[in-house]
Formats: C-alpha cells, structure tokens, sequence
C-alpha cells in the first residue's frame, strides 16, 4: 500500500499563502488577444468564445460523433477536430476515423481529412518545429502525422501501447509522451526517428499528460489513486508521486513554469501545484466535473471547461479566485487557444 503524508485541505490556504508569496510578482497588462475554442461534446461543436466578452460567440458542427479535443493552428485561423466516436476509451461504441477543419474567421467548416478506417483520433497537437499535425489513432497503438498544408497523412508513429489516448510533445518538438489509458503507461517516443524509446508503467489505468515549460518533467494522472505520476525526462523513468486530494485529471503549468493546474473531477475542484516543491499548495472551487485545463498565453488567466456544468471557469492565477464562469455547450472538453 502506498502511504501518503497526512494533510488537511483546510490548511492549503495557509501552505500556499506562504509558498505563493514566493513568486515574483506580476505585471498587470492589457489581455493577450485571441479566441477560446472549445470542444462540446454533447451538442457535437466547435465553439468558440470570445474571452474578454466572456461568452460563446459561435459554434460550428463538428460533422462527427464526436470530437473530445480541438487544435488550433500556428496562425490562429484553423480548428482542427479528430471525431472520437460516441464511447469512453476502450469501450464499446462507433469507431471516428475523419478529422474535421474549420475556418476560425470564418466560423464554418472547411473540409475533412479520412484516415481510411476507424482509429479513434482523439488529440491534436502541432509540432512546434515542423507545423505538422500528430493525432493519436487510438485504435491503431499509434500517432497519426498530417501535412497541415496539403492536408494528408505523411507518416505514422508507433507508441508501442494500447489506448494511446493524450500526447505532449517537448518544446523542441523532438519527443512526445502520451498517455496510454487502460496500460496504465506512459510512451515516450522519439518524434524524428518514429520509434518509442521508453515505456513508464504509471498505475492500472491513467488518463492525460502534460510537460513542465522547461520539459523537465512530464505529468499524468492515476485513475485508481488520488495521486499525479511526475516523469523525469531526462531518464524516463518515474520520479515521485504528488499527493492530492482527490483523483484527477487534466494538468496544465503555467508558462512561467512556477504553476501546475490539476482538475479534480469528483469534488469540483482544481488544485495548484509549486513547481519547485511538488506540493499542492491551493485548492480552488469551481463547479461540476472539471476537465481539462488551458493557460493563457500571459500565464494571467486559466480556463478550465467544466463537463457536466457545461460552464468554462476563469480563474486569475495572481490570486486564483474564480473572477467567473463562461457559459458552452453540454459536455465542453478539449480548449484550445487561437491568436488573433
């Protein structure tokens, strides 16, 4: 049995009055400018919100059932949704095989990319050196690699695992990390060279995957334990186990790498993780089944979509006080930040 240290939630106000009071202070500026996209699962749309309006300015159909994640391109002008299916991960149910491309100006659909059968694409990222597109085909133990230019698929990289279902990816672009849900593991793949160099056993199920700014670390979720798996990525090999109050789910630092969101589903709540300590330091109440977690590029805000709620959380990171709630579509999950 692993034994965690006895703690309170009660006294993170206080841990974290004094562990925050640590960071540098930050500047007050005007907001970065750019649109929230967001993936409504329920009602099967891209929507996209205007962050300083605080509301849902469109929502195009996704064309699918339905996409869990959104992407947005570089520029800022393309949403790119794989369409998952109607199941959870590795459940019975339809098998997505398009990925659906949407004009941001222009608020409407643009085309479809095929992947020749049913593979169950679920994330989308861009690579940050070369601008293509990977997209974990779940089905396929894989990460599907798309020309976002001629929009094909140019190359396929194993991840050696089932239910590759999450992917991040270095700020080199050279490795990527994926989340292998029912494996309980995580991939660590060599992008260029498209083979797998390492596979971290995390638990008997885990769920998302995130990096440390600086890479240094990668974090994923223990579905089974209220606990975060760190990664060194140096060694790929697990570090150490953060504690938490309860199970979680998505994670996201902030870009000043002092922060880590993580969502805690069950009890409406988000937790605030000191980068250099690896303890929680806060917790801080939003509303129903939180998922997943956006910085914004300033570092001034976090997003964070709340499922069941159908309700986006803003939370100011100089204080982290919910300044409010953003009304999306049912089941709103995957974020993504498109600059103006």
């Amino acid at each position: 049995m692993v034994r965690f240290p006895a703690f309170c939630l009660a006294s993170f106000p206080i841990v974290g009055a004094i562990l925050l009071s640590a960071a540098p202070p930050r500047t007050t500026s005007q907001p970065v400018r750019g649109l929230l996209l967001v993936a409504n699962k329920g009602d099967r749309t891209i929507g996209i919100i205007d962050p300083v309006a605080g509301r849902e300015i469109a929502t195009i159909p996704d064309r699918g059932v339905t996409a869990h994640e959104v992407a947005a391109s570089p520029d800022g002008r393309t949403a790119w949704a794989p369409i998952y299916g109607n199941s959870g991960v590795g459940a019975p149910g339809s098998d997505g095989r398009t990925l659906t491309i949407i004009s941001v100006p222009d608020r409407r659909v643009i085309g479809s990319l095929d992947f020749g059968k049913g593979v169950r694409p679920h994330c989308a990222i861009f690579g940050p050196r070369d601008g293509r597109l990977y997209v974990t085909t779940e089905l396929t133990d894989s990460i599907t690699v798309i020309d976002p230019r001629t929009r094909r698929i140019v190359g396929t990289i194993p991840t050696g695992q089932k239910e590759s279902h999450m992917l991040a990816i270095t700020s080199d672009g050279r490795r990527g990390y994926t989340a292998n849900v029912h494996a309980g593991t995580v991939s660590a793949i060599d992008l260029e060279g498209r083979k797998v160099l390492a596979v971290i056993p995390i638990s008997k199920e885990t769920q998302r995957i995130s990096l440390s700014p600086d890479d240094r670390y990668a974090f994923t979720a223990d579905q089974t334990q209220p606990r975060l798996a760190v990664i060194d990525t140096a060694s790929n090999t697990l570090k150490t186990w953060i504690p938490l109050p309860a199970v979680a789910y998505g994670t996201a630092a902030t870009h000043d790498g002092h922060w880590l969101i993580v969502t805690l589903p069950s009890i409406a709540q988000v937790a605030v993780v000191n980068l250099s300590t690896l303890r929680v330091v806060r917790t801080v109440d939003v509303v129903s089944a939180p998922q997943e977690v956006l910085v914004r590029p300033d570092d001034e805000v976090a997003y964070v979509s709340c499922d069941r709620s159908h309700k986006i959380a803003v939370i100011r990171t100089r204080d982290w006080k919910v300044e409010k709630f953003i009304e999306a579509g049912h089941g709103c999950d995957g974020l993504a930040w498109a600059r103006e």
